[in-house]
């Protein structure tokens, strides 16, 4: 096997976490060899079935009808009313190889009535052997900052999304070559009009797979890509400037690359929604954390993926507080939604991936708390009455009302 990484790049956050927060930008590992965990979706007896299929181009996609599993049509809140608190955990590249971490997350939001946001990497749906069709700005035809995933990855990672979708998740976009070093090539550099032959490469690799591959045995992915895609996450949070023209022509509703927001409530960007990652508290530390399992891996281990095991516990329970300490200071204060990036991951044992875990059973279940994705949040966001949300803007990190919710 092989190792697939992407290489680290800096996204700052802000304020305090400017300091010491680094952007996601991750790696992809395959398994080490352990056995798949209990309820890693192995051997589940159950999976939604897709209905009745009407085949999309070569049939790679198809319309299958409305997406099952999602909540009753939001409403505006009333003045006064207490909001509920949102968290989105989402997935950066949402490519699976051979660790069950895909099937992992899966199961533990259908077990706990959650919804997600998985940022697909358009280059996890091509073979390898046809790498060339990839045409990256900047950059040499098929080049990659992340690697190609092997074929039976490939046919995992549709499977993947395949259940992800008909659970209720969301199907956004990471791009492609994952490109964020400081040459000319990053995507930092990209004009609008290089995003958007980004987009569409992206776009091609998901609605063409069964072209590319070769493949005729394999059931289409659910969905109308050009209707689901929505939203995505750039590499390492660069270059959402000249991107948000584009999404805005596009119709894309949210983006979510801002590097290092705060935890108030979110306003639009250029006519998009700006849904950042955001600084958190990170116990033990004087300054703060972005809400990425990345930027815990960077200031606990210098951005080294193989640091000594005994550290491990501690570096989890921290990681798990981190992740809970920003949930509760947002819950018992101004409820501003709380956003959480993950990679589908083993950095330093696989701690990350548990805390990621133990941090959403704790939010679940609890009072006024939806798990949603971020498609979800922002349908939410666009039935609320501006001049409530404007009101919702006024508390700022950690601020309840001064005079309860009924007076804000």
């Amino acid at each position: 096997m092989r190792t697939l990484t992407r290489r680290g790049a800096l996204g700052l956050g802000a304020g305090a976490a400017a300091a010491a927060g680094l952007a996601g930008c991750g790696s992809l590992e395959p398994s080490d060899g352990t056995a798949p965990r209990p309820g890693s979706g192995k051997n589940r007896s159950s999976r939604p079935t897709a209905p009745t299929a009407r085949p999309i181009g070569d049939g790679s996609t198809a319309y299958t009808g409305k997406q099952p599993r999602q909540p009753e049509a939001p409403v505006p809140l009333e003045p006064g009313e207490t909001p509920p608190q949102f968290v989105v955990f989402s997935w950066d590249g949402a490519g699976e190889v051979g660790n069950g971490l895909f099937p992992r997350f899966l199961d533990l939001a259908e077990e706990h009535g959650a919804s997600m946001t998985f940022f697909l990497s358009g280059l996890y749906l091509l073979p390898e052997s046809k790498k060339r069709l990839y045409d990256p700005p900047n950059n040499p035809r098929g080049a990659s900052d992340i690697g190609y995933l092997t074929d039976e990855h490939i046919k995992d990672t549709l499977a993947g999304l395949r259940r992800a979708w008909l659970q209720g998740h969301e199907i956004g976009t990471h791009f492609n070559g994952h490109f964020c070093g400081e040459g000319h090539g990053s995507v930092a550099h990209w004009t609008p009009a290089q995003w958007r032959s980004e987009i569409d490469q992206a776009k091609s690799f998901v609605k063409e797979w069964r072209t590319n591959s070769g493949w005729t045995d394999l059931p289409p992915l659910p969905f109308d890509y050009d209707k689901e895609l929505v939203g995505g996450r750039t590499p390492c949070l660069l270059g959402q400037d000249n991107l948000l023209p584009v999404a805005r022509e596009l119709g894309w509703r949210y983006d979510a690359s801002s590097p290092g927001g705060l935890q108030v409530w979110p306003a639009r960007k250029q006519g998009v929604w700006d849904l950042p990652l955001q600084a958190i508290p990170f116990p033990g530390r004087s300054f703060e954390v972005l809400s990425m399992d990345y930027n815990m891996l960077a200031n606990q281990s210098l951005n080294s993926t193989n640091a000594p095991a005994h550290n491990y516990p501690a570096w989890r329970e921290q990681a798990t507080q981190a992740y809970i300490s920003g949930f509760e200071r947002a819950y018992e204060t101004n409820r501003a939604p709380l956003f959480i990036g993950n990679h589908f991951e083993q950095w330093n044992g696989g701690i990350y991936m548990d805390a990621v875990e133990e941090a959403l059973k704790h939010m679940a279940g609890k009072k006024d708390v939806r798990l949603v994705s971020f498609r979800q949040f922002t349908d939410w966001l666009d039935v609320q009455r501006p001049e409530v949300l404007d009101k919702l803007r006024t508390l700022g990190v950690g601020q309840a009302p001064a005079q309860g919710w009924k007076r804000l």
